[in-house]
């Protein structure tokens, strides 16, 4: 059997749900406390210390 191309609709819906599991993914709220806890070092980590400032809390 060949391989069938997708049609461009659907090309663009397989990259736009593979975007967006990746940002879900991304900005999964992690609890305190928990085994999977971000590093110190980690860019989300500076990203919200750095929010936290600007908004100046």
């Amino acid at each position: 059997m060949g391989v069938t191309r997708l049609k461009r609709k659907d090309r663009r819906n397989k990259t736009f749900s593979r975007l967006e599991v990746q940002g879900l993914k991304l900005a999964t709220n992690i609890e305190l406390g928990s085994r999977s806890a971000e590093p110190k070092k980690s860019q989300l980590v500076k990203n919200n210390e750095a929010i936290a400032k600007a908004l100046g809390k």
